[in-house]
This record gives C-alpha cells, sequence and structure tokens, in this order.
C-alpha cells in the first residue's frame, strides 16, 4: 500500500490548517415539541457561543442531513439555516453532503479542504434530526429499505437490525465471545451515559442481566442491544489554526484521516468479522506519525457492540478477537486505560441518525479542548481517534485529532 503523507503532519501550526474551535449539543431523547429547525438554531448558538463567534463570523454553512423527514430537509437544502442565523447576503455557501454515520467524517474533510484552500474561512457544521418523535412505523419502513438492495436484499425481509445481527453472529463465532460480553459492552458504554446531561439514558443504570433479559429483536440481538432512535442536534465550528491562535483560543487540528469503502450491500462484504477497519487505521496512522498506542482516547461509531469491538481490534486498541471481552473488562469505562465514547455511544446517548457519528466527533473535540464536564472530563487529553461508518457499515473512516494549545 502507498503511503500517503498528509501536508499537517509535515507542517504543523501552519497560518492555515484547519481546526475545530466550538462544538454545540442539545439533550437527545424524545422532544415532540422541540421543532427541527429550532433545534438546529438551538444547536448553531451553542456552537458558535463556545467558538466565541457571533453568526455574522462564519460564512460557509455546511449540513448534515436528517433521516426523519424529506420535506424539512429540502428546507435545509434551500438554505433556511442561512436565513435563521441572519446571514442573507453574508454567506457564501449553504449545502449538505451525505454518507450516513460517517458524514461527520467527511464533512470535517471537506470543511478542512475549503478552509486550507481560502475558499471558506469559518465553517459551521450543523446537525439535528427528529427520529424520537417520528412516527415508529414510518422510520422502521425507512429503515427496511434504505441501502438495502431492492434486487437481492429486501426481499428477505432483511433491515437494519437484521444486518447488526448478521455481523454479531459473525464476531462471537470467529472470537468465541460469549452473550455476556456482547452485553457488557452496552453496560460499559451506559456508564459513560450516566455521567453525560445530554445522554438519552443519563438516568438509568444497566446490567448485562437486564440486557439478556430485554426482548429478542434479531437473534442474537435483543432490545437492548439496539439503538434506540432519538431527537438530538450537534454542530461544530470549524476556522485556521492563525485565526484560531489571534483569539487567543486553544484548538483541535487533525493529523491524520483514513477510510476504506469495502462494499455497497451488506451481501458484498467479505468478512463481516473485521470489515474496513484495519485498512482505515493504516492510511491515518500513516499520514500522521503516530499509532494507537499514542492516543489518549477514542471515539468510535457504535450503534452495535460488535461494530465497535471489531473497529477497536481493527484499529489497534486491542488483539484481535478480544474486542468484546476487553470492553467488558472496564477497560474503556470511566477510569479504564482507554476511554471510549465518553458521551455514552449511540447505544446510550441515543442514536440521533446520520447524527450518531457527528456527536461522537464533537465529543471528541469537547474532551481535547477539556470542556466536558468535571466528572466526565478525561484526565489526559492531547490526542484522539474518531471513527464513523456509514450505511450498512460500508465504510469504516477515521480522523486522528490533537489538542492545540494558545500559542503553540
Amino acid at each position: 500500500m502507498p503511503t500517503e503523507v498528509h501536508p499537517l503532519a509535515i507542517e504543523p501550526g501552519a497560518p492555515t490548517d484547519p481546526v475545530f474551535v466550538g462544538v454545540g449539543e442539545i439533550p437527545s431523547g424524545r422532544y415532540p415539541d422541540r421543532t427541527f429547525i429550532q433545534s438546529l438554531t438551538q444547536v448553531a448558538v451553542r456552537a458558535l457561543r463556545d467558538a466565541r463567534m457571533k453568526p455574522a463570523d462564519i460564512d460557509t454553512i455546511l449540513l448534515i442531513p436528517n433521516l426523519h423527514s424529506a420535506d424539512q430537509q429540502a428546507d435545509l437544502v434551500f438554505s433556511r439555516m442561512v436565513e435563521e442565523l441572519g446571514l442573507n447576503g453574508r454567506a457564501k455557501a449553504s449545502f449538505m453532503i451525505h454518507s450516513g454515520g460517517s458524514t461527520s467524517d467527511n464533512a470535517v474533510r471537506v470543511a478542512s479542504g475549503l478552509i486550507s484552500s481560502g475558499h471558506a474561512r469559518n465553517v459551521l457544521v450543523l446537525q439535528a434530526e427528529c427520529w424520537g418523535s417520528a412516527d415508529l412505523t414510518e422510520m422502521v419502513t425507512m429503515l427496511s429499505y434504505n441501502g438495502i438492495p431492492a434486487q437481492w436484499e429486501r426481499p428477505s425481509g432483511l433491515h437494519f437490525n437484521a444486518i447488526g445481527a448478521l455481523i454479531t453472529q459473525r464476531y462471537m463465532a470467529e472470537t468465541g465471545s460469549t452473550p455476556e460480553d456482547m452485553a457488557g459492552v452496552c453496560v460499559a458504554l451506559r456508564k459513560w451515559a450516566r455521567l453525560n446531561p445530554n445522554a438519552m439514558y443519563r438516568d438509568k443504570d444497566l446490567t448485562v442481566e437486564q440486557v439478556l433479559g430485554s426482548r429478542m429483536i434479531s437473534d442474537p440481538l435483543h432490545a437492548m442491544e439496539c439503538p434506540m432512535l432519538a431527537d438530538g442536534g450537534v454542530g461544530f465550528v470549524m476556522t485556521t489554526h492563525e485565526d484560531a491562535q489571534r483569539r487567543g483560543q486553544d484548538s483541535v487540528r487533525i493529523v491524520g484521516s483514513g477510510g476504506c469503502v469495502s462494499h455497497y450491500s451488506i451481501g458484498q462484504e467479505t468478512n463481516l468479522a473485521t470489515l474496513g477497519w484495519k485498512t482505515a487505521a493504516e492510511r491515518a496512522y500513516a499520514q500522521s506519525g503516530w499509532g494507537p498506542e499514542s492516543a489518549d482516547f477514542v471515539e468510535i461509531y457504535d450503534s452495535y457492540a460488535a461494530v465497535t469491538t471489531i473497529a477497536l481490534e481493527g484499529l489497534g486498541f486491542c488483539k484481535p478477537g478480544e474486542g468484546a471481552r476487553w470492553v467488558s473488562s472496564g477497560a474503556t469505562g470511566p477510569g479504564g486505560e482507554l476511554p471510549m465514547n465518553t458521551n455514552g455511544g449511540l447505544l446510550s446517548a441515543g442514536h440521533t441518525g446520520v447524527g450518531g457519528g457527528t456527536a461522537l466527533l464533537a465529543e471528541g473535540v469537547r474532551q481535547l479542548l477539556g470542556r466536558a464536564e468535571p466528572e466526565r472530563q478525561v484526565a489526559k487529553h492531547d490526542r484522539a481517534l474518531v471513527g464513523g461508518s456509514g450505511g450498512s457499515y460500508m465504510d469504516s473512516q477515521v480522523l486522528l485529532l490533537e489538542h492545540v494549545r494558545t500559542g503553540n
């Protein structure tokens, strides 16, 4: 595999380096009285406040789509948020990109390219979802059609929980992981969610017995091993290293980026127990000059426990086949050796559609900037790995991030 050299790894701290300077988020859960545009606007205000900016500072809005309503998504395509933020005539661009659960990773790449090339100076990335309050039948139907080929897989009744079950079955067969090991991953994530005031399940403890005692959804997945659809919203602001330093702000820079698109439909994936994580990791590590041993914490897409444990193994954080047992041991929970999904992840913070990965990215930036709640803040927060996966886990995406202190 040819080694790519990332320009940011060659010249750290260059004036046009794209950096994160602020994040905003609203609580996840079921909020039927909270409108979609209201959610996006609240997220924007919070992200701008965290970045010490005002709406007029933004020249580009990059939107991450919702899944609950095509009509409301059309409002975003037609620049509704430019108007809501009072940027008519001031904004250079407002547009949307979409790659499912990995959209946040790709949004960062697009925003970074715009900033480093001079096409944008301050980019506001926004996402909101009303999944938890949407019509459940319509959402289940959507998850039984989107990304599931009509020619081959849809006639069999395949849906996303079944895809998660297939991956979990294969992983358990390959690694010897038990149902208790897999349930333990969900429990570990819940411990972080209990510390997160924005998490859907911040008020509910979870045990392995509760997980395995919940209703079987798609063998071997029980109800508490499946992500709960949630309302939520998250956003972040990116600018240049030069601007962040001029404002006296700490920031977060991207030092490595890697990805692997491995298949279209799940039936085309040749190894459900590994997916594309190892290839994505190698590409990201080659750019950054550092590897898994350098990360202080990780935020990895976790719509199902096996998706996360497969990623942990492919990224090199634990031995192949040991991911579920390692997480269940407490290694990634509060006080563990490698904090993981410190917001509770999709399985306990709530699955906000395409925004699930965005929430993990925002959490990574928040932790690196030292802005999480004291009981949740990771003690050492210099370097982090963020990983996303889209659709039927057809891609594995990795971002390597570093904390940049004022004056560096």
